[in-house]
């Protein structure tokens, strides 16, 4: 049996789920999302909690079951709560600054990087610059645009200069020994 399937996800207030033949929507204070969904699975909302069961024991359906039941979590929790995702700017003359739309970045190279932030999504600098807070209701859509950010600069072993998840843990190599 499924250890994550089988945990009836909570409804809070506010949040209303709506369950159709292949579509779940969930609906909150911070936005509106919805998640089509396989027919291995079944999926019954009421007011309080969102339950879903399998229809056979075959291991596909048994991998929708916890699958499903946590992306209607994840939905649940960014509808109501929402998600953060924070970076880190590490290097001498790094830095992050929001004009309008695009988030503009120095990161060491001979021209700054402007990237257009997404529809649902908020993008906050802090800390002197050095910090950048991307902050939404769409778990998805958060993680994958903060990827994108790291992406533009990953920090290097050495120095440990480059964008990281604030809680990102960089393993620092030893430079080269002058032996002669």
């Amino acid at each position: 049996m499924s250890r994550i399937g089988i945990k009836p996800v909570p409804v809070p207030k506010g949040v209303k789920v709506v369950v159709t033949e292949s579509l779940v929507t969930v609906e909150g204070p911070k936005g509106k999302l919805s998640q089509s969904y396989v027919p291995e699975v079944v999926i019954a909302a009421s007011d309080s909690a969102v339950v879903v069961t399998r229809k056979n024991d075959s291991k596909q359906s048994k991998a929708y079951h916890g699958l499903y039941r946590n992306l209607i979590n994840n939905m649940v929790v960014g509808v109501s709560v929402g998600f953060k995702k924070a970076l880190l700017i590490n290097g001498v003359g790094y830095r992050a600054e929001i004009q309008g739309k695009l988030l503009i970045m120095s990161l060491g190279y001979s021209t700054d990087f402007a990237v257009a932030i997404p529809d649902g999504l908020a993008v906050v600098t802090e800390a002197n610059n050095q910090k950048i807070v991307v902050s939404g209701f769409d778990r998805q859509l958060v993680g994958k645009f903060a990827s994108e950010i790291r992406s533009l600069r990953k920090p290097e072993p050495y120095k440990g200069k480059g964008v990281k998840y604030e809680d990102e843990v960089i393993r620092k190599k030893v430079g080269k020994t002058g032996v002669k």
